[in-house]
């Protein structure tokens, strides 16, 4: 075995029930201790702009892709790791709204009297699908915005708002929330999370293993327990 490294890993939230588990078992394989630190896109970019010492980078897809354009991250080391889709929670014990249709999304967006979302990507996309509803202005007092790095399941839960909007895997096992389910597949998004080397990390070696472990088809199983999917789309 190569000579065990320390590698420091910044992450999105959205890996984050998953990736202890996936982690441990590349630990236990390659003797590589990892250290990570968690944090919402906004502060990952912060950070990033700001020179983290880090080793590996986690977030959306098209954030990595602005990293890696400003150097940041290593070109040519993205690994495309998990997508996941856009879900549908409220406070545990409420009763579900429907949103089986487009039109019936629409009803339950109209009668919510408070409705949480994100700043990453979710929260992105969703305000253009508002948008898109014709419901952006019927919408716009109802909004209430995690902070970067708060989970909207934390609105849900304090009752400050009805119904919350993030990523499948942030909201499927989230205490306290009841997950009523992905968007309609008419408006869904998928978003890839995927991994980059930082280019002042000191570990690259390392680094790429652990992207390339995180990647692995055998661990597709896994990943849909957390509401994730394998990073690379089906063909």
């Amino acid at each position: 075995m190569a000579q065990a490294a320390a590698l420091s890993v910044l992450s999105s939230l959205a890996t984050r029930e998953v990736y202890p588990e996936l982690v441990a078992r590349f630990e236990k394989e390659s003797g590589h201790k990892v250290s990570t630190a968690w944090a919402g896109t906004v502060e990952i970019t912060k950070r990033v702009q700001a020179g983290a010492g880090v080793d590996v980078v986690i977030v959306g897809g098209d954030t990595l892709e602005t990293f890696i354009d400003a150097g940041k991250i290593v070109a040519g080391s993205r690994v495309d790791i998990a997508r996941s889709g856009v879900g549908v929670a409220v406070k545990a014990g409420a009763p579900k709204p429907d949103i089986s249709s487009v039109d019936a999304l629409k009803r339950a967006l109209a009668a919510a009297k408070t409705v949480g979302i994100s700043t990453g990507p979710s929260g992105v996309y969703l305000n253009s699908l508002f948008q898109k509803l014709g419901m952006q202005e019927q919408l716009k007092a109802k909004l209430r915005v995690a902070p970067s790095g708060t989970p909207v399941g934390d609105l849900v839960v304090k009752g400050e708002a009805e119904i919350g909007f993030q990523q499948v895997s942030e909201l499927v096992h989230f205490k306290g929330v009841q997950f009523v389910g992905p968007l309609p597949a008419e408006v869904q998004r998928m978003t890839v999370f995927a991994g980059g080397v930082h280019l002042a990390s000191q570990e690259p070696d390392a680094a790429r293993a652990l992207l390339r472990f995180l990647a692995r088809p055998e661990h597709a199983q896994t990943l849909k327990q957390y509401g994730l999917d394998p990073g690379a789309a089906p063909d």
